[in-house]
C-alpha cells in the first residue's frame, strides 16, 4: 500500500517506458539512505522515515523519467520542500516524512534545477541517486531483477 501523496494516479509511465511511477517509487525506496538524504537532516533520517531529506533530488529524478514540473511549498524554517505536477497532477513521493501533516500544494513555486543544484553537495547526491537509478532499470530492463 502505497502512502505518498498522488499515489493513487501513479500508474502513469514514461513515454517509451514500461515503468511506472508506482514502481519507481518502489526502486527509490531501496535507494534511498542516510547518504543521499540532505545533509542538514540526516541526523532524522531513519529506516523507517526513508523518505526525509530527499525531496529535491528525488523530485528532479522523477522529472528525468516523467517529465512535468518541480514544484516547491516554502516551510516555516525557510526551505522548499519539492514535489512533482505531471499531467496536471500532484506527486509527492517524499510527503511521509512529514508524518500525514497535509501539505498545501496550491501555494507552491516552480523550482529551477539550475538553482538547487548550485550546491554541489546536492548535485552530487542527485548524481548518485540517478547513477543507482539507472543500474536498477538497466537490469529490470535486462531481466535482472532488482539484486544488488
Amino acid at each position: 500500500m502505497y502512502k505518498f501523496f498522488g499515489n493513487e494516479n501513479g500508474n502513469i509511465s514514461p513515454k517509451g517506458m514500461s515503468i511506472t511511477l508506482l514502481e519507481f517509487y518502489d526502486y527509490l525506496c531501496k535507494l534511498w539512505s542516510r547518504e543521499s538524504c540532505a545533509p542538514r537532516l540526516r541526523e532524522k533520517w531513519n529506516p523507517e522515515n526513508i523518505t526525509v531529506g530527499q525531496c529535491s533530488i528525488t523530485a528532479f529524478l522523477i522529472q528525468d523519467y516523467f517529465g512535468g514540473d518541480v514544484y516547491g511549498i516554502k516551510l516555516p524554517c525557510g526551505n522548499y520542500h519539492c514535489f512533482n505536477v505531471i499531467e496536471n497532477k500532484v506527486f509527492d513521493l517524499t510527503s511521509e516524512q512529514f508524518e500525514g501533516d497535509a501539505l498545501d500544494y496550491s501555494n507552491s513555486i516552480i523550482q529551477q534545477r539550475e538553482i538547487h543544484f548550485k550546491k554541489e553537495e546536492k548535485y552530487q547526491r542527485y548524481l548518485n541517486l540517478k547513477k543507482e537509478m539507472e543500474k536498477i532499470i538497466l537490469n529490470r530492463d535486462e531481466g535482472l531483477g532488482l539484486e544488488n
